[in-house]
């Protein structure tokens, strides 16, 4: 495995940050820069019969207010995303279905809030077994079947066993080679879960053999948060986030070598920034943000790389991509009280809890010739929908025996409309959207309201859960337009249209 400074693909990326004028670009010079005939974003109207490339980029535990394109204050500098976004379009009230990363990989894998799954609260851990059920269509199985190359990279958590605990010892017989992807090259969850080791294609590379001791957060001082455990021989926790960017880059590269008339479907699931925060040497000390803001800064860097991979590769102009992340930032009030960074804005909570900075997550999407540059997107939206808005990307199927659309998911919403026209009527289909914390708490958003079942946050900020004092509601009811903090339970004074969206909510949950 290369040293992390060592000669590699990333410095396609210094050709991409000095065309951008460099990391201290402010938003709008780098608005500018992504307008101008020079940028390597180009909006050129690429055949209109010709099916785009798909490329959804997912961060974990990344904020709102980590991109500088949505925070002018950020204390991080992502001048490769904002011109993402100032090339296409930025939503302002995206979704991931869940608080926590393994129920949103699955929701925007089929389309389906996890929930309906076995999975009902949590994450997975450690070796459990697939959570995507056998036979349910994914993005990879909808789009191999209207012709698409597919391939995943980085993060999966999703499960690597088809019964039971994963055996390393033999091919693995589930993972992303078993729902649909042609080509896989990952980690099998976090980078604080062991075990420590690359996949390749269902196999180990190299399986996890020997054992590392524990590390401290760096909130306590430490190197960097993970658990003691298994780890494959030469497996770096710094290297992941590149290698994954770098394995990308090379199937970008093959794709356009290949030239074999096929789009591509690329799922780059990033290890950042969740802990631990690990920039490499030439990023410490980039944010005022301290290892968090470090880290942010190498995410938008290494995604810039893999976008002039892209645009050298000739495949850019006819690329539907997608950056989003997982859930909210792990970044509690004592985090931004002392870096001076908002990274989940102002929205109350952070990662795993039930309330706005939980769920709501950066979403940007280029698409030349389609979205037009600059768009802002105010309309509610989530992951889910990421499914059904592939798939209607690509068209239809080549394959009489594939399953349609209708057969998957059930809580997807067909965005191209909404991105091509600003076309709202499709997202009347959906009568709410769930939202789930860690601990299992749901929440029902429909317009401006939205209902919390329980009292708490049901996830990282106290109280997770705490009991109803008396007279008081069991329930939080929230109206965002005039209260976008989630400052006052109104439950008490509007019973009716709590008792409305408590139907809602049951009505979806009963819809298996």
């Amino acid at each position: 495995m290369r040293k992390p400074n060592a000669p590699s693909s990333r410095s396609v990326g210094l050709v991409w940050l000095s065309l951008l004028g460099g990391m201290a670009l402010t938003v709008t010079d780098s608005a500018t820069a992504a307008m101008s005939p020079q940028s390597p974003i180009s909006s050129q109207s690429p055949e209109s019969s010709s099916r785009p490339n798909i490329v959804i980029v997912l961060a974990d535990d990344l904020g709102l207010g980590d991109l500088s394109c949505l925070n002018p204050n950020a204390a991080t500098a992502t001048p490769n995303l904002d011109r993402v976004a100032a090339a296409g379009a930025r939503f302002t009230d995206a979704h991931s279905p869940s608080a926590v990363c393994s129920p949103t990989r699955y929701g925007i894998l089929t389309g389906r809030y996890c929930w309906r799954s076995s999975l009902k609260s949590g994450v997975l851990w450690t070796n459990d077994p697939l959570l995507i059920e056998p036979d349910r269509p994914t993005i990879a199985t909808e789009l191999a079947t209207r012709g698409y190359e597919t391939a995943f990279i980085g993060k999966w958590h999703l499960g690597l066993g088809a019964q039971g605990p994963t055996d390393w010892t033999a091919p693995l017989d589930g993972g992303p080679h078993t729902v649909g992807f042609e080509r896989s090259v990952g980690i099998p969850s976090s980078l604080d879960i062991p075990p420590y080791c690359w996949f390749r294609d269902g196999a180990g590379d190299p399986s996890p053999t020997t054992t590392i001791e524990g590390s401290k957060h760096r909130r306590q001082d430490g190197g960097g948060f993970w658990r003691a455990g298994a780890i494959g021989e030469g497996f770096v926790h710094q290297e992941v986030l590149a290698r994954s960017v770098d394995e990308s880059i090379a199937v970008v590269q093959n794709h356009a070598k290949a030239n074999d008339g096929r789009p591509l479907f690329l799922e780059l699931c990033l290890s950042a920034p969740h802990t631990p925060w690990l920039p490499t040497d030439r990023f410490q000390g980039t944010s005022t943000a301290g290892h968090y803001g470090d880290f942010v800064n190498e995410i938008d860097f290494e995604v810039g790389r893999l976008l002039a991979a892209l645009e050298t590769s000739g495949l850019a102009e006819n690329t539907l991509f997608i950056f989003t992340s997982d859930n909210g930032s792990h970044w509690p009030v004592a985090d931004r009280q002392r870096w001076g960074h908002a990274a989940n804005l102002d929205w109350r909570g952070q990662k795993a809890d039930i309330h706005e900075a939980g769920h709501r997550v950066p979403l940007l999407v280029r698409w030349p010739s389609v979205v037009a540059p600059g768009t802002t997107i105010k309309e509610t939206v989530c992951l889910t929908d990421l499914y059904a808005t592939s798939i209607a990307a690509a068209g239809e199927s080549e394959s009489a025996t594939a399953p349609p659309p209708s057969q998957g998911g059930e809580d997807s919403i067909n965005l191209v409309p909404l991105l091509a026209e600003g076309n709202t009527a499709g997202l009347a289909d959906r009568t709410g959207i769930v939202h789930h914390s860690l601990d299992g708490m749901f929440a029902v958003r429909v317009g401006d309201w939205k209902l919390i079942e329980g009292l708490g946050s049901g996830g990282f900020t106290a109280p997770k859960r705490r009991a109803a004092k008396e007279g008081e509601p069991t329930v939080q009811l929230y109206n965002l337009a005039t209260d976008p903090r989630e400052t006052k339970n109104i439950a008490a004074r509007n019973p009716g249209e709590v008792a409305r969206l408590q139907a809602i909510l049951d009505r979806i949950r009963a819809d298996d």
